[in-house]
């Protein structure tokens, strides 16, 4: 069967899909984006965590088919979307370097705060992360803790990835007050 769908904001089509494929197969083998990590397959673990329609999933349980019509973003779709995003709500957004977009807010907050190890879990914990950080931009430690509890991280003991989202709620928080600020002396 042929799924199309809207992946990182390209429609993309799949062919020859089989209905017991995987998502997170037609991502990684099909459509050649291989940040979602393919661990448990079980849900798990959380390394393959997607966004379908804003809503964090593990891709490894989701069948392709179910994808039909649908948006995902990956990993690899984070910064755009984070882009797409502050433009929406009026916010400026920093260009990035001549090579490509700027990383995400939170994909830099978790480089600056040293929240990655290994990489292996990032992907999911970046992804869940920002939706967090879109739907609470103010989180509690208990929020940050829920939002994350189905992503496995066997190296880094947790606190710099609180440490990272934490960050990068700050920085969102300071950003939009500076914007709106900026907004009220024009």
């Amino acid at each position: 069967m042929r799924v199309t769908f809207t992946v990182n904001g390209r429609r993309t089509e799949a062919d020859d899909v089989w209905e017991g494929e995987s998502l997170l197969y037609v991502l990684r083998e099909r459509l050649g984006l291989p940040g979602s990590k393919n661990a448990c397959e079980q849900g798990e673990c959380g390394s393959c965590t997607v966004r379908l329609d804003g809503v964090p999933v593990c891709s490894c349980l989701v069948a392709a088919g179910q994808a039909e019509g649908r948006d995902v973003v990956t990993v690899e779709g984070l910064a755009d979307h984070a882009r797409r995003r502050a433009l929406a709500r009026g916010r400026p957004y920093p260009e990035g370097a001549a090579d490509g977009p700027a990383l995400a807010p939170v994909q830099q907050a978790f480089v600056d705060a040293g929240a990655v190890q290994c990489g292996f879990c990032t992907p999911g914990l970046l992804v869940a992360a920002d939706e967090l950080l879109e739907r609470a931009p103010d989180p509690s430690d208990a929020d940050i803790r829920e939002a994350l509890s189905g992503n496995l991280c066997r190296c880094t003991g947790y606190e710099k990835i609180l440490d990272a989202v934490r960050l990068a709620a700050v920085r969102q928080g300071a950003r939009d007050a500076r914007d709106d600020q900026e907004g009220s002396v024009r």
